[in-house]
Order: C-alpha cells, then structure tokens, then sequence
C-alpha cells in the first residue's frame, strides 16, 4: 500500500515538474520571438525614420450625464464611506448623550 501511494506520488512530482519545464521553455521561445520582431520593427523604423510610438495612457473619462453610467465604487472607497457613516452615528449619539459638550478628562 505505502510503496504505491510512494510511486504515485513520486509521479505526481514528476508530472508537476515536466509542466513547469515545458511552460519556461514556451516563455523562453515567445520572448525570443518577440525580442526579434522587435528588431525587425527597429530596422524598419530606422529605414523609414519613423518614431517609435510611445505607450500613453488613457486619461479618466469624464462622467457621464446619466446617473446609471457612472464608474463603480470599488471595495475600498465603499468601506471607507461605510465606516465614515459609522463614524457619524457614533458621534451624532455622543453629542446627544453628552449634550453637545465635549468633556475632556
């Protein structure tokens, strides 16, 4: 019982590591590809004196007109307002208690 469990194992990690060696040298050949269309790219900017065109990135959209189109809240900016209400309450119900006076002590 031990001793196949043991080879299964075994197998499992070889299994494992020939996916990882075949996914670095699928990465590997991709990256040498791309590194010489990139050269291919350069010499025809060269060739024509072209610039090569430089990554920008997309300014916010300016909000919509309509309410439903606006960008979502993520997580964090709904925690914070949630815990801003929190905040609110607490200290709505201080001043309440202690009569709007802050005693220090």
């Amino acid at each position: 019982m031990k001793v196949t469990r043991r080879r299964e194992e075994e197998a499992e990690r070889e299994r494992l590591e020939a996916i990882r060696e075949a996914e670095e040298r699928r990465k590997e050949k991709h990256r040498k590809l791309e590194e010489e269309r990139e050269g291919m790219r350069q010499g025809i900017r060269d060739k024509y004196n072209i610039k090569k065109k430089e990554e920008v990135m997309p300014e916010e959209p300016q909000m919509p007109d309509n309410p439903l189109m606006r960008k979502k809240k993520t997580p964090e900016e709904l925690a914070a307002e949630a815990e801003a209400e929190d905040q609110d309450d607490f200290t709505k119900k201080f001043h309440i208690l202690s009569g709007g006076k802050c005693v220090l002590q």
